[in-house]
């Protein structure tokens, strides 16, 4: 079996490695999207409900007001907690993408060099092989033209 072939199994895992990689990415990314959104979500809620002004302004109200904006802050800045992970939980599947990419690059130049290697010794072998045909052929025109020449 040629080295350019003995390579192919190596090829189709690195080839698998990196779509598994890209798959987990894609929903790595997916799930950074949807926490990204709820944070904004938030965000807007929070903000929205911080600038709504009451019509009743009693010191219980005016407590249980500043309770849920107190919660609010919490939810926002855990969202913003998660969403950071996220990020980096991203950024290191993004990390991972890279090198098995780079791997299966690495495996596909080694097998195309090894194909043209092996390119090269066919084609040299092509041509010895039609050197030692135009050989024989000059040689047995040399033969029958001195057979011809005895007759004469």
């Amino acid at each position: 079996m040629s080295p350019s072939r003995r390579l192919d199994p190596l090829l189709r895992r690195a080839q698998d490695r990196e779509d598994e990689v890209a798959k987990e990415l894609a929903e790595r990314q997916k799930a950074l999207d949807v926490h990204q959104s709820r944070l904004a979500e938030l965000r807007q809620y929070a903000d929205e409900y911080a600038s709504a002004q009451l019509a009743t302004t009693s010191t219980a109200q005016l407590m249980n007001r500043r309770a849920f904006l107190d919660r609010l802050d919490n939810a926002v800045q855990a969202q913003s907690k998660t969403v950071d992970n996220n990020r980096e939980r991203v950024d290191a599947e993004r990390a991972r993408l890279l090198l098995a990419s780079r791997d299966k690059q690495v495996l596909e130049q080694l097998a195309a060099s090894y194909r043209a290697q092996e390119k090269q010794v066919e084609n040299r072998r092509d041509q010895r092989e039609m050197d030692d045909l135009g050989a024989r052929r000059a040689r047995l025109s040399k033969l029958e033209g001195e057979g011809e020449g005895e007759d004469a």
